[in-house]
């Protein structure tokens, strides 16, 4: 059975999708929207947290994941920062605003052809921020903006930096608009524990921990949690892009032919 030419009998469905964080790993949400466009699943709503917004964003202004594929091959992903004289981070990542306008132009997030939101932590006052209006790519650079890495990014009188702090799979606007079913994807759950050897791998088993603890929670709203299998990967290493597109289009392919034949009523066929 070719996977790939695989359609629903009736007509396509709709889902609300949250895509979360996770640096490099986020190039495996390329594969998720491959396997929804694939099995003729429309995206009806969309929210983003850090590399989600990024693509998310995409998504939402009408590209397809042929053209967010190849934008993901192309991506010079170490070459989205500079550097920034400032008393909270000696980088700045908006370089990587201009990449949003370069691709998207300047678009406001109210005016998406699908609904999106983009999550964020103001980290002066230790609040979840959910950006619904406003300059997208300035959305797009605050949920990506590193705590202590990266300069925060000041829209209004907020300081914002990465919503990774709290929500990093930000499936809570969508469900605040009702709206189902509701899919999320989750690229950090497949950390693998070991015991660690120095204090890096510490702080990275607690700093897992707490994450995979906080979106275990936030995540009981979704109809569907597609988590791949992504502990092999790194975080960082550009190399594997490839490798997690097809990864996350693996599992996504799974989870939504179960999921699309118990909603639906209906197997799917060439």
């Amino acid at each position: 059975m070719n996977l790939r030419k695989m359609r629903y009998q009736k007509e396509p469905f709709t889902v609300g999708l949250a895509l979360g964080g996770g640096a490099v790993l986020g190039a495996a949400h390329v594969g998720v929207l491959r396997a929804m466009e694939e099995l003729g699943i429309a995206v009806g709503a969309l929210s983003g947290t850090s590399i989600g917004a990024f693509i998310a964003a995409l998504r939402a202004f009408g590209m397809g994941w042929r053209e967010i594929e190849a934008v993901a091959l192309e991506l010079d992903w170490f070459d989205l920062t500079g550097i920034s004289l400032s008393q909270f981070g000696l980088l700045s990542n908006r370089k990587f605003g201009g990449v949003v306008r370069e691709l998207l132009g300047k678009r406001m997030i109210e005016d998406a052809p699908v609904p999106l939101s983009i999550v964020a932590t103001d980290i002066g006052k230790g609040e979840k921020v959910v950006l619904e209006s406003g300059d997208v790519a300035e959305a797009v650079m605050a949920s990506a903006c590193i705590p202590g890495v990266f300069r925060p990014v000041e829209i209004g009188d907020r300081m914002l930096v990465d919503g990774v702090l709290m929500e990093n799979v930000p499936v809570s606007p969508l469900d605040t608009w009702g709206f189902r079913p509701l899919v999320c994807v989750d690229v950090m759950g497949g950390y693998v524990f070991g015991k660690p050897e120095n204090i890096v791998g510490l702080l990275l088993n607690a700093f897992y921990s707490t994450l995979q603890t906080a979106t275990s929670l936030q995540t009981k709203a979704a109809d569907l949690v597609i988590a791949p299998a992504l502990g092999k990967f790194s975080l960082v290493d550009t190399e594997q892009v490839p490798a997690l597109i097809e990864a996350g289009y693996r599992e996504a392919l799974f989870r939504l032919i179960s999921f699309a034949e118990t909603k639906m009523g209906t197997p799917p066929h060439r």
